[in-house]
């Protein structure tokens, strides 16, 4: 078998069950990936990851290249060893990191000079820099460098971006090509389909990257940032036939339980984001009865798990009330336990999402599951 592959195991409607094999390992598809951007996930180490089923995570090309650099990491023995993590990694190219540093960046036809958010020192990536620095990370899955603009972009702004992100991806799979053609089964490379909201710039932009090269996975970027969600579902209602089934479909920057299954109806199979650590941290916890803030005070002699269906440390093993406490005396164990069971909770949905495809009963589930997450009253974050 191949180092990379994929194989589209069984279908439901547009929803799709696969199997995507890499050099650390095979993820079962769909799967969330969990963020971690600077070489961590935060809060939560590599034990509590592989505890909780974690199938690959995400680490930053970007923050990583500022912060310890690229070299470092190689000489500390390589990303995985780095963050002692034997399992698939992916890296993000960094293009949006550096997109959002508004009035510290300039953008021209050959890359990108920004300014440092660490030091302020200047910098500069090229789609070859990027891919190189993603080279000596030593991920299994490298990401193109793209030029990401807002969801709510205008049609001219957009159209800049996706002929820009072409041209790039052109340059970096060239230089990708020369760095692999000795050791081919190490890294695989990832386009990205940009073009906001706007149909007409995402099937140009589809068409432009299947026209490029067989790839082994394809992005769809530039959705999830600012954009309505009707826009992002339409986008993928409309993508959802012009890609080909034999590769997965990565959706970039989408982690939140009704969002992803959404995508997931709509043949999206991989996923990451920030929002279950970030929202543990601050104290929101994902439930099947939509979001709880633990704070609130009617959680204070609560006795209940957070979720009593979720087999994490967090709901095995502590109440509400309990962690209502943590969060009240600012302990960090409350940051810790609630970003657990967050993550848990998306690797579980997107794990029972594949189980459903598989019995070809995902359609009706979903229904029943976004009724009772959507139920109102149950929610008090």
């Amino acid at each position: 078998m191949s180092t990379f592959s994929f194989r589209l195991e069984a279908t439901d409607g547009a929803a799709r069950a696969g199997a995507l094999t890499l050099p650390h390992g095979m993820v079962e598809t769909p799967a969330f990936m969990p963020v971690g951007t600077q070489g961590t996930v935060r809060a939560l180490s590599p034990l509590d990851l592989d505890a909780i089923g974690t199938p690959i995570v995400l680490a930053n090309t970007y923050h990583l290249h500022v912060r310890p650099g690229e070299d470092v990491v190689a000489t500390l023995g390589g990303l995985h060893r780095f963050m002692a993590w034997d399992g698939p990694i992916l890296t993000d190219s960094g293009g949006f990191q550096v997109f959002s540093l508004e009035g510290f960046r300039k953008v021209d036809d050959d890359g990108v000079e920004f300014q440092s958010h660490v030091d302020g020192k200047r910098h500069r990536l090229t789609p070859q820099r990027a891919v190189e620095i993603q080279w000596v990370l030593g991920a299994d899955v490298a990401m193109a460098f793209d030029h990401v603009v807002p969801g709510d972009a205008d049609h001219a702004t957009a159209e800049d971006a996706v002929a820009r992100t072409t041209r790039w991806l052109e340059l970096g799979a060239q230089r990708h090509a020369a760095l692999a053609s000795g050791q081919p089964g190490r890294q695989t490379l990832w386009p990205i389909i940009q073009g906001a909201g706007h149909l007409d710039l995402r099937r140009r932009a589809a068409e432009e990257v299947l026209g490029l090269a067989e790839w082994t996975g394809l992005a769809v970027g530039g959705l999830a940032v600012g954009e309505p969600k009707a826009v992002m579902l339409r986008v993928l209602d409309d993508l959802e036939a012009k890609l080909p089934p034999r590769v997965p479909r990565y959706l970039m920057g989408v982690g939140f339980p009704d969002d992803l299954l959404a995508a997931v109806a709509r043949g999206s199979d991989l996923f990451d984001c920030v929002a279950p650590t970030r929202n543990g941290r601050n104290g929101s916890a994902f439930t099947p009865d939509g979001p709880i803030n633990i704070r609130n005070a009617a959680y204070r002699t609560d006795p209940a798990p957070l979720d009593d269906t979720c087999d994490c440390e967090t709901c095995r093993t502590y109440s509400r009330g309990y962690l209502r406490h943590l969060f009240a005396a600012e302990e960090l164990l409350g940051l810790r336990l609630l970003s657990l069971h967050n993550v848990r909770f998306l690797i579980r949905l997107a794990a029972e999402a594949r189980r459903k495809i598989v019995a070809g009963t995902f359609e009706r589930w979903h229904t029943d599951w976004m009724h009772r997450y959507n139920a109102r009253g149950s929610r008090d974050a």
